[in-house]
């Protein structure tokens, strides 16, 4: 494993913390919001690398006390912040898309400093690499989401949707640049998942435990699936770096800079199809801003660099020491 990627730096249990709460907060807001990429995310923060070796390293049953407060963090961080948003950013995405996507670019884009210094020097498999990534974020920011689950009746067949979309999911989550919640729109479970969320928050304050039971056939699956795409993609990943380092960093950058192409913040929902809203969070049409919210805009990308970049040097200090 390279040193600069996996060294044997070991960062303090406070900045371990600090950092995995910031960067499972953003993730499962990230997975909540079409577009955006969890592990673009925790990419951003500079807690990418410590994650990917965290899951490979439960999932082959070799535990540390390290590993368990950096994977719990970002857990119970990222339960909290789906729980308890879910309803506000979809309604933010309905209503306000051009200013999350401004915040969520500068974001994206405060990660690419982290990932440009593991890189060099680059070299023509670094660059190749990258293309390929590139390429890949642009043809999924052109492809259209369905929006809506297939109407189906049969519960095994619901039930493997669930799952399916559980693992792609969690897999997106790994993936820097492939979004959760993108993907959960072209699988037409998008809608599905987080309706169950403000059904099972509601139903929670009513103390309705029925209602909470409903909710439950989706998240049990669903949750199924997430746990077996991180797991997959994660030990994949840690592969692939063990292996062909310089080529998957490559391809890693490539993602994380082709995930701003379906972000351009100029946009507005389409028109609502029914309450649930399901073609004003998939579609979208362009809009020519005026000077102010360009001058906005810029603002919000600005403030997310700086915020993904300050995360990311948070023990930067520390973790020099320990090599």
């Amino acid at each position: 494993m390279p040193r600069q990627l996996f060294g044997s730096a070991k960062p303090d249990g406070p900045t371990i913390a600090i950092k995995g709460v910031l960067g499972g907060f953003l993730m499962g807001l990230a997975m909540l919001v079409p577009g955006i990429s969890g592990g673009t995310m925790l990419l951003a923060v500079g807690l990418y690398p410590q994650f990917i070796r965290g899951v490979a390293e439960v999932s082959t049953f070799r535990f540390s006390a390290r590993t368990f407060l950096l994977l719990g963090c970002v857990a119970c961080a990222a339960a909290v912040s789906i729980v308890g948003l879910a309803g506000i950013v979809k309604d933010l995405v309905v209503d306000h898309r051009w200013i999350m996507y401004s915040l969520f670019i500068g974001l994206t884009l405060g990660g690419v400093p982290v990932l440009w210094r593991l890189l060099s020097p680059v070299d023509s498999t670094v660059v190749v690499g990258s293309i390929v990534g590139l390429a890949a974020m642009v043809a999924l920011a052109v492809s259209d989401p369905g929006g809506a689950a297939p109407a189906s009746t049969d519960a095994n067949r619901v039930m493997a949707m669930l799952v399916l979309a559980g693992i792609a999911g969690g897999s997106a989550m790994i993936l820097p640049g492939i979004s959760g919640g993108y993907v959960l729109l072209i699988l037409g479970q998008y809608v599905v998942i987080l309706s169950a969320i403000d059904s099972a928050t509601e139903a929670v304050a009513q103390r309705d435990w029925g209602q909470l039971g409903q909710a439950m056939r989706v998240f049990i699956p669903v949750g199924l699936g997430m746990m077996l795409g991180i797991v997959a993609v994660s030990n994949l990943i840690k592969l692939l770096l063990d292996r062909f380092e310089k080529a998957t960093l490559g391809v890693l950058l490539g993602l994380l800079l082709g995930a701003v192409v379906g972000l351009w913040p100029f946009q507005r929902p389409g028109v609502p199809v029914g309450d649930l809203a399901v073609r004003a969070i998939g579609e979208a049409e362009f809009f020519a801003p005026s000077a102010a919210e360009v001058a906005v805009s810029l603002g919000l990308i600005v403030a997310g660099f700086a915020a993904s970049t300050a995360v990311s040097h948070l023990g930067r200090n520390t973790d020099a020491g320990g090599r």
